[in-house]
């Protein structure tokens, strides 16, 4: 079960890094064909045009490179068993957040080809959501104080919430069904209680 696991992780990490490779070329393959169509004004191009395409060029090829290498596939070259599989490159946290690096700059490069250079502001995306992932996880936490994180979720907490909490979820049921008035439910005397 395990090797079919490795496998599976394997088909998905050969793909990924086709699509990796093909995507470091085909963009900026797009990019050149869209001005020539669509924007023959923009050739040749500026050289802030330039400049932000190498700026952020840069940290795509770099990202590319690290997926690539912790992502392809080891195989025995006589036989063609797999050998290691790298890293799953499907699994969420820093390696799904490469990939939408990549993918917004590819889209950046692609959009600027067709519409202009303004499209390149959508790559703002990227450093506004890392202050906000950087205030969610360290910062709030660290000035608010992680009770104060964790206080608007205690206090929506109704008080039937708070009563049923040391109920079974079987009693918790019964008593949601006698309190809509459910035939089924009668209410029996609790022994203790009057």
């Amino acid at each position: 079960m395990a090797n079919a696991s490795a496998k599976r992780i394997a088909n998905q990490n050969e793909s990924a890094v086709k699509t990796l490779k093909f995507g470091m070329l085909i963009p900026t393959v797009l990019s050149l064909l869209l001005r020539v169509l669509f924007r023959r004004d923009s050739l040749p191009p500026s050289k802030g045009s330039i400049a932000i395409y190498i700026v952020t060029f840069c940290p795509a090829f770099f990202l590319s490179n690290y997926l690539v290498k912790i992502g392809t596939t080891r195989r025995d070259p006589t036989t063609g068993t797999l050998i290691s599989y790298g890293e799953d490159l499907n699994q969420p946290g820093v390696t799904e957040w490469c990939f939408d690096i990549l993918y917004v700059t590819w889209a950046c490069q692609i959009g600027s080809g067709a519409f202009g250079e303004w499209f390149w502001w959508l790559y703002m995306v990227i450093p506004i959501y890392a202050v906000f992932k950087l205030w969610v996880s360290v910062i709030s936490p660290m000035v608010l104080g992680r009770s104060s994180a964790s206080a608007p979720a205690s206090e929506e907490k109704s008080d039937k919430d708070k009563e049923a909490a040391g109920t079974s979820k079987r009693q918790e049921k019964l008593r949601k069904r006698s309190e809509r008035g459910d035939p089924r439910v009668r209410a029996q005397p609790q022994p203790g209680k009057k």
